[in-house]
């Protein structure tokens, strides 16, 4: 008898023990937003180090990393904008870098020179302009802006001896410049038709001659030139649901498929000297990431990194050397250094705040569930550690930006900061994302609001069947088109949801389609015939979709983040549904960013809006009745 009391306790101990062992510890909102977010990555003329985009004094400003040691060195220092760094000016170490005012999304080049003088190399008042890389000499740099019209972007070669700017090709069709040749005799151009398809040409500029390339409707993308000027690459999903890569002889105009899967080839492209070939592949939710060796014909072999996600790579001019962006859904993405000579992989940078425990974070599950109409509807899911059936947690449907985006395996801090205290998290990826196929893409074209928040619902009832779930308390969240979502949800479905949180999005689509930014002109076709022309019939279905005009049928809490200098959803859409709403007598906090856009740069205004989701959630949702 002592016997069996003595087992009996010792296995008590040990379930207590082994139970406690489980409990995550609880992190502050600011200790999440004390890791740092990296980007970039380019190379140093001498290969010894990278440039790169870092926001660990509060917003992004750029850093120069050996690559021998890891050691950082802060090159810019901003403290009002945030610098995003593009790349060392060949034969020099000046370095450039872009940055707009206040997100208003007129983004702007820089040179940074090597005493420190600043140099603002595109200072049109309303211009927008993007680098477009380095003339095959390296002697000039390509961009291109709509200075010349707000409405077009135009394709400019600048002179690195002097700075001075000519046009190569005047934009006057609408067209989107997607590359250019090392001989300048051929760009590629592209002409959006929907959003999920488009055209695809070669203009000859020795002969002033335009090719179309899609000669069957789909969609089409630039994978660049080879060398010789001979070959173009694209990447299209013509007779297929998947994008594929094909190559294109220009004089035979013959064709041929390089790689195809049963996923979307996301993007691909060959190092400075044609010895490899990177193909990235969008493989339910994350990267799968292949580097071909051209003159072998093999892949290379990478080292494997459990959970992690090649999100974006780099191969240097000498082509020994390849700088890898990888993240976890457990850590934000750090940057690598794999020599291909060696096959060594050095770990530059460590993202993830030391004094948080990855343990204590989740990572993501791909889960599936059938919609109303038997769709199966691929997710995104973060499970707490602390739910179980004696332990039922709240949950959100969370809602990605688009329409037409996607949620991804990967690292968000506010995701695991809810999850960490005790919120489940169903990222749906709803008819209409992209990563599943043409098809599912384009299911809802001119049906926004209605089979695609039927989605979201259905979401919230597979989340509902979960044994450690409470049902009752279920919310949707989403950002951008998100946020509309999250809006036509409370108002359209009030008995649905709890709670909803509105990060910028849309709720009046008749004021956003007719103020959307000038430079989407080339495409605002694509945009209405999707969503609707709000200058025809299709306002009637516009405005029944709108959450402001029927907000007096919102029952439940609602908070709503807004960024002041926001250029795509107007502050007053978020500023009139806020007061509508306020006029049911129903809570809505409501938190307007002064210097922020259509999302967050800053981590300061993280720290405030997150911070502040998570008291209302706590309040509305987990203290709910």
């Amino acid at each position: 008898m002592r016997k069996l009391s003595f087992f009996f306790v010792l296995a008590l101990l040990w379930s207590c023990t082994t139970e406690k062992s489980y409990e995550p510890q609880l992190y502050s909102i600011e200790q999440f937003y004390k890791n740092v977010r990296y980007s970039g990555g380019a190379f140093s003329n001498d290969e010894s180090k990278l440039l790169v985009s870092s926001d660990e004094t509060g917003i992004f400003n750029a850093y120069e990393i050996e690559i021998v040691d890891g050691g950082k060195k802060q090159i810019t220092f901003s403290e009002t904008e945030s610098y995003f760094a593009i790349d060392f000016v060949p034969g020099s170490t000046d370095l450039l870098y872009s940055a707009d005012k206040g997100g208003n999304e007129l983004s702007h080049i820089f040179r940074l020179a090597a005493d420190g003088a600043v140099t603002d190399l595109t200072p049109g008042e309303n211009e927008k302009a993007s680098f477009g890389g380095w003339s095959d000499d390296e002697t000039s740099m390509y961009f291109v802006s709509n200075k010349r019209d707000p409405k077009f972007f135009d394709f400019y070669k600048m002179a690195l001896s002097d700075w001075s700017s000519e046009l190569i090709y005047q934009n006057d069709e609408g067209l989107d410049i997607a590359g250019i040749s090392k001989d300048e005799n051929t760009l590629a151009l592209t002409k959006s038709i929907t959003t999920s398809e488009n055209k695809l040409f070669l203009f000859n500029r020795i002969e002033n001659k335009m090719t179309e390339i899609s000669d069957e409707k789909g969609s089409y993308g630039s994978a660049g030139f080879s060398n010789d000027g001979k070959r173009f690459y694209y990447i299209t999903n013509v007779e297929n649901e998947f994008a594929y890569l094909v190559e294109y002889e220009i004089e035979s105009q013959n064709k041929k498929v390089l790689y195809q899967t049963n996923w979307d080839v996301m993007y691909s492209y060959l190092s400075e000297n044609e010895k490899y070939r990177v193909i990235a592949i969008n493989e339910e939710g994350k990267n799968n990431l292949k580097i071909m060796n051209n003159v072998t014909g093999e892949e290379v072999a990478l080292p494997e990194i459990p959970d992690g996600d090649v999100m974006a790579v780099n191969i240097s001019k000498s082509e020994s050397l390849a700088r890898l962006t990888i993240g976890t859904s457990k850590a934000p993405a750090d940057i690598y250094v794999y020599n291909f000579e060696n096959g060594e992989l050095k770990k530059l940078t460590n993202s993830l705040n030391p004094a948080i425990n990855p343990d204590d974070l989740v990572a993501a599950e791909v889960v599936r569930f059938s919609s109303f109409d038997g769709l199966e509807i691929p997710a995104i899911y973060y499970k707490p550690l602390v739910a179980s059936p004696k332990n039922k947690v709240p949950s959100l449907v969370w809602v990605h930006g688009g329409p037409g985006g996607q949620s991804r395996v990967g690292y968000f801090s506010l995701i695991q900061y809810l999850v960490n205290h005790g919120y489940a998290i169903l990222a749906v990826n709803n008819r209409g994302s992209s990563g599943y196929g043409k098809s599912f893409y384009k299911m809802d074209d001119l049906n926004h609001g209605d089979k695609d928040l039927k989605d979201c619902i259905a979401g919230k009832d597979w989340l509902a069947q979960q044994d450690y779930i409470d049902a009752d308390k279920i919310g949707i969240i989403g950002g951008s088109y998100g946020g509309y979502m999250t809006m036509a949800a409370m108002t359209f479905t009030p008995d649905e949801f709890k709670v909803g949180v509105d990060i910028f999005g849309v709720t009046n689509w008749l004021r956003t389609l007719k103020s959307i930014p000038p430079y989407w002109e080339a495409f605002r076709q694509a945009l209405y015939e999707e969503l609707g022309d709000p200058f025809s019939e299709d306002s009637v279905r516009l405005y029944n979709i709108s959450p402001l005009f029927h907000a007096d049928q919102v029952k439940n809490p609602v908070m709503v983040l807004q960024g002041a200098n926001d250029p795509r959803v107007l502050q007053v859409e978020s500023d009139e549904i806020v007061e509508a709403i306020r006029a049911n007598e129903v809570p809505v906090e409501y938190v307007v960013f002064p210097d922020e856009g259509h999302g967050f740069i800053k981590k300061e205004n993280e720290i405030k809006g997150y911070g502040q989701i998570l008291q209302f959630l706590d309040l509305y949702l987990k203290g709910g009745e």
